[in-house]
């Protein structure tokens, strides 16, 4: 692979709701944090470090959620990037609480979504949020009624576009006669496949998916196909994992996280990356793992 600067922008363009364009690779901020989810990150300085990187690198959509850290991962995007430079996206999330490190519980309530959305709000310094996502859907709240809310606080002005994290079909299409939705972000990589079908339909129907776990936490590097393709491109078998994403759908925004400047750069070579058909097909030929959040 070139040794050249990395930039993100042979990833392409994709379209978010016919209002926003971003490039196809972006950052996800979950990792900006201390362990567990918790807390501020154990180096400050590097975390702010990634995201000014990610930005000079043509990153120009960044995902994050109030319950990272929780709270964390938005104040560090905003200390890092404010005042935002132009065509700059964030996507932010809500619809959990955080009694304490690796714990997460749902609250979709409708007044638990409007305080985060709030929340979120003054913590960003923004006036309206391009993107929010339910973060999961509560078992024990209406489903509509949670998305109903978040029409609501876009008919408000609080909210730009409407979005949904972690759900089915069935969720997307009940969601859509409430409001447009411009994306759909659930677990998924080349060997973690449950989700194909959302992947379709998301690129029948023009709406943007965003993997979680993209690089399957690591476990990718165990894979024979992987490290073969990975030798003969000079690349890093993470890169290979992020080109199979890009390749799979024109639909799909992977948002790989890190901490590392260094790593950063390395996962932002991936968009240089094309993979062939005969290599996207010997990926797509791997079992799929099983993944947990």
């Amino acid at each position: 692979m070139t040794t050249n600067v990395p930039s993100a922008t042979p990833a392409g363009m994709i379209d978010l709701g016919g209002e926003l364009s971003v490039c196809r690779l972006g950052f996800g901020a979950m990792r900006l944090t201390g362990d567990g989810i918790w807390g501020p990150p154990k180096d400050r300085k590097a975390a702010l470090a990634v995201l000014r990187r990610a930005v000079e690198l043509g990153v120009n959509f960044i995902d994050t959620a109030d319950s990272y850290g929780p709270h964390t991962s938005e104040e560090v995007i905003a200390e890092a990037l404010f005042p935002y430079p132009a065509g700059l996206v964030i996507a932010t999330k809500g619809g959990w609480n955080r009694p304490g490190p690796n714990q997460w519980t749902h609250d979709a309530t409708p007044a638990h979504l409007r305080t985060a959305v709030e929340g979120s709000l003054k913590r960003l310094r923004l006036e309206r949020i391009d993107v929010y996502q339910l973060h999961i859907p509560d078992p024990v709240v209406s489903f509509d009624d949670s998305v109903g809310t978040l029409a609501r606080l876009k008919e408000e002005g609080k909210i730009r576009l409407v979005a949904l994290s972690n759900v089915t079909e069935e969720h997307i299409e009940r969601a859509r006669n409430i409001v447009p939705i411009v994306s759909v972000q659930n677990r998924y990589s080349f060997a973690d496949r449950e989700w194909d079908y959302v992947v379709d339909y998301c690129q029948r129907n023009a709406i943007a998916f965003i993997p979680w776990f993209p690089l399957g936490a690591g476990r990718i590097a165990a894979g024979d196909a992987v490290q073969q393709i990975a030798r003969k491109r000079d690349a890093s078998p993470h890169q290979v994992a992020l080109a199979w994403l890009l390749k799979r759908s024109p639909m799909m925004l992977p948002i790989p996280g890190t901490s590392s400047v260094a790593h950063l750069e390395e996962n932002i070579r991936a968009a240089s990356l094309h993979l062939t058909d005969e290599e996207y097909a010997a990926l797509s030929r791997v079992p799929r793992l099983v993944a947990t959040r």
